[in-house]
């Protein structure tokens, strides 16, 4: 690049270093996803996630050795063949990256429409690849100097938000000139985003005639105890499925607000979605549609365990019609939403 063609090296003698034009860059995040199927990426994979201090919070004398010895050589055979189920052969990759790309290349389209070429969109993973890491490396050598970070969960939760700003802010550490940074907030009662939820049940079922006898909205767990500890997750689940049925118009009792994929023997948030699907069919609740409104792409929870284990459930306790509705993906609504969010947020950094 000639100096003429930087106006920034205008005045800078001529060994100074090449300076990239400088640009604002939007980082969006999501949860992470194993390389592969087989046990050494699996073991990888959940060996990151599951070291996460912000994920499991026990003393690492206590559970990295049950952790290493006994969980990492049994769960990677098993999630490797739950993800096998679910796999994107064509594409070799999960659902959550296939997704997630789709999900950027319409958002990167907004935003171009928008701010033009000042602005780039970029997404990495909390766990696995591409790695908060890397891509704050590469945003940086673009010539970002001012980023946006944007974590996909609609609702804060220290296990899911926070530790991806933690690795955000750990990737500037290892910058030498740090880029300006703002954490974009959840987003959990955003009008837009409650009326993307909305649009995707009215799809499925558009007159009161069709509804299913009770709309489960199945959130991703955690242990109680972090309710009690401060973590607002709980709250935001509530008000997102309050919110959603207001939305819709339904009576009260129409919206269930559950959770699953609970892990160890901790008590976990209740009523776990598995058990409430089952406790449904018993009650006579023979037709339900389940939706996942946390998880802002298909993923294993959603395509393997509500699909499979959930459903199964409540097949087995006498349910007849399980309907799943899909996450918002890169729903146009989704994508409008998410465009919002980086609207108001890039607000004095660009016109």
């Amino acid at each position: 690049m000639t100096k003429d063609a930087n106006p920034r090296l205008k005045h800078a003698p001529a060994d100074h270093p090449p300076v990239k034009p400088a640009k604002i860059g939007v980082l969006v995040a999501n949860l992470g996803t194993p390389d592969a199927t087989d046990y050494w990426s699996m073991r990888r994979y959940l060996n990151e996630f599951l070291s996460d201090k912000r994920v499991i919070d026990y003393p690492a004398w206590k559970w990295q050795p049950l952790l290493q010895l006994i969980i990492l050589s049994k769960r990677p055979f098993t999630s490797g063949a739950n993800y096998k189920t679910i796999w994107n052969n064509e594409a070799n990759e999960s659902p959550l990256m296939t997704i997630t790309k789709q999900q950027v290349a319409k958002l990167r389209e907004a935003v171009a429409t928008r701010y033009g070429a000042e602005v780039v969109v970029e997404y990495c993973m909390r766990y696995g690849n591409p790695s908060t890491f890397d891509v704050v490396d590469r945003m940086v050598q673009q010539g970002c100097e001012k980023i946006l970070f944007v974590p996909l969960y609609p609702q804060y939760a220290g296990a899911t938000s926070a530790t991806a700003n933690d690795q955000f802010f750990r990737a500037l550490m290892k910058q030498k000139r740090q880029p300006a940074a703002r954490v974009a907030a959840e987003y959990f009662d955003r009008p837009s985003y409650i009326e993307a939820l909305a649009q995707s049940v009215e799809r499925v079922y558009p007159t009161p005639e069709s509804r299913p006898d009770v709309l489960v909205a199945s959130y991703h767990g955690m242990p109680r105890r972090y309710l009690m500890e401060g973590d607002p997750y709980h709250c935001q689940c509530q008000k997102t499925t309050r919110l959603l049925r207001e939305r819709l118009g339904w009576p009260e009792g129409s919206i269930e607000t559950t959770f699953q994929s609970v892990f160890g023997t901790e008590e976990w948030l209740r009523p776990y979605t598995v058990e409430h699907v089952a406790e449904l069919a018993k009650a006579g609740k023979k037709n339900i549609a389940v939706i996942s409104p946390a998880f802002s792409a298909d993923c294993i929870e959603t395509l393997e365990e509500i699909q499979g284990e959930i459903c199964e459930a409540f097949e087995h306790a006498g349910g007849e019609n399980f309907t799943y509705i899909p996450c918002l993906n890169d729903d146009d609504a989704h994508i409008a939403a998410l465009m919002e969010v980086v609207q108001e947020n890039l607000m004095g950094w660009i016109a």
